[in-house]
């Protein structure tokens, strides 16, 4: 079969100077009529699918190599969540390199800035491909083209709109209002029609929608395969229910998800904090409920490529992250080894295992079981459920203390007492704000947290950093505007 899976944004169009007529080359992504192939093989469908996992990883060079500038060297969440947050600076020695990271750091970015850029790609990406494979696998007769059983065809297509509503979930977030595609790009034509920016709330919706339809495809077990584990479960399906009811305010709904998302009895909190990233309890853990497995030493290459990074002195956590933490607080050190400046989250070990590796086995978590804790907590903060909420805040705590520490002591008594009874709206919030920072640190959901709580803009301030309104979206890409020929519009103040 043709190879289909071209890199690039579905939507960018090369070497286009103003208008349709000026056309000189495809699209990048364009699928033509002839390279769907209107009889896939199994393999083809198998490969579609599992393609589309891939702009989820830390993997170097996917979209293209070594273009710093444009982003796209890896994935940019920690970048655009971390770096831009208070959490976390480019490098431990400050340099002029990647100068980019910093106008991310600092709120000088502007529309042409690789911060963006590469997590549009990245996204688009990922929904070129996986649109293709919804289309594959909602064919009438796909069955009796290819030979896959019903129970395989809905778990891949289980996993295809979960992944789809992903990719969403990460653009609206970031940018708002984006085009919405739902399926193949096949003509320059509709390359230009689908260059439109659909209302957030419609993304939402789709979003809600896919999920829906992933939620009763996919088997009622912990893993969809014994044998693969990292695939998309049930679970994770119910977890992105929750955490798209949480950014829509949807309060209700959280607390209902998050509660069925624990009758499962798949997940619960680690006893030992650190074992949700440690490469030696990968999937011998109880916590994580998506992630991305990168393995070493396979062909195409599936490794992290971010731990080389971590060896050029890049991704140093900031004076005021540090100090944020309680005395004793164990997930300190289990998030980053200061005197030997290593990320110890990132790098999946404690001993600076894999520091320089672009090849290596750390999984990339994108979430796990305290996190969605959290999210209901802050549920029953905005219902006034106060208790419910600082029950769940403790539950946190408690396993933070009474985990082994990195060193492999215990930590002193009166480390993280439990929050006492309130009623304070404020109060309560404000616990839950300090715990997330201190639970979630450098796991690219900082920045998102501060901008959906509305208080983005202060705390940066606080800092002396130059936020703006406008900064609580990202910039849409210059160069996809100027590509559509005018057709894809600015966020405000850009």
């Amino acid at each position: 079969m043709k190879k289909i899976f071209v890199t690039g944004f579905i939507i960018t169009i090369a070497a286009l100077a103003g208008c349709k007529k000026q056309l000189t080359t495809k699209p990048i992504g364009l699928l033509t009529l002839d390279q769907v192939n209107a009889a896939p093989t199994l393999n083809t469908v198998e490969t579609a699918v599992s393609s589309s996992y891939e702009l989820l990883s830390s993997r170097l060079n996917i979209l293209a190599e070594w273009d710093w500038g444009g982003g796209l060297v890896f994935q940019n969440d920690y970048i655009l969540q971390d770096i831009a947050s208070d959490d976390m600076e480019k490098k431990w020695s400050p340099d002029g390199d990647q100068p980019w990271m910093d106008e991310i750091n600092n709120f000088t970015f502007t529309s042409t800035n690789g911060g963006p850029n590469g997590l549009w790609k990245y996204d688009y990406e990922g929904i070129k491909r996986i649109n293709l494979a919804i289309s594959f696998l909602t064919k009438a007769d796909i069955e009796a083209i290819t030979g896959i059983t019903t129970a395989r065809k809905n778990q891949l297509l289980g996993e295809a709109y979960f992944l789809r509503s992903y990719y969403y979930f990460s653009l609206v977030t970031n940018f708002g209002d984006v085009p919405l595609i739902l399926s193949p790009v096949k003509t320059y034509q509709e390359a230009f029609e689908v260059a439109v920016r659909a209302d957030k709330n419609v993304v939402w919706d789709r979003i809600k929608a896919d999920l829906a339809l992933a939620k009763p495809l996919l088997p009622a077990s912990k893993y969809s395969s014994a044998t693969e584990k990292w695939r998309v479960s049930k679970g994770a399906v119910i977890a992105l229910q929750a955490k798209a009811a949480l950014y829509t305010q949807k309060w209700n709904e959280v607390i209902t998800l998050v509660t069925e998302l624990e009758a499962l009895g798949f997940y619960s909190l680690n006893a030992n904090y650190f074992s949700s990233f440690n490469t030696s309890t990968e999937f011998a853990e109880n916590e994580d409920i998506f992630l991305y497995d990168h393995q070493s030493n396979q062909t195409p290459r599936r490794g992290d490529g971010l731990c080389a990074p971590l060896d050029w002195g890049f991704f140093a956590p900031s004076t005021d992250f540090l100090n944020s933490f309680e005395a004793n607080d164990p997930r300190k050190l289990y998030t980053v080894d200061v005197p030997n400046k290593n990320v110890n989250k990132l790098l999946g070990s404690l001993n600076g295992t894999f520091k320089g590796n672009d090849d290596a086995p750390t999984n990339k978590i994108y979430m796990r079981m305290a996190d969605a804790l959290l999210w209901k907590a802050e549920a029953y903060i905005e219902t006034s459920n106060f208790p419910a909420a600082i029950a769940i805040i403790n539950q946190i705590r408690a396993r933070a203390r009474n985990t082994v520490t990195a060193t492999g002591g215990t930590v002193p008594a009166g480390t993280l007492p439990d929050r006492p009874a309130s009623t304070d709206k404020a109060t309560v919030k404000a616990w839950l704000i300090s715990e997330r920072r201190a639970e979630l640190g450098f796991e690219s959901q900082r920045m998102l947290d501060l901008k959906r709580w509305g208080i983005a803009k202060s705390v940066m301030t606080a800092h002396g950093k130059a936020f703006q309104d406008k900064h609580y979206l990202y910039p849409i890409p210059q160069g996809e505007i100027d590509a559509s020929a005018g057709t894809l519009t600015q966020n405000p103040g850009y």
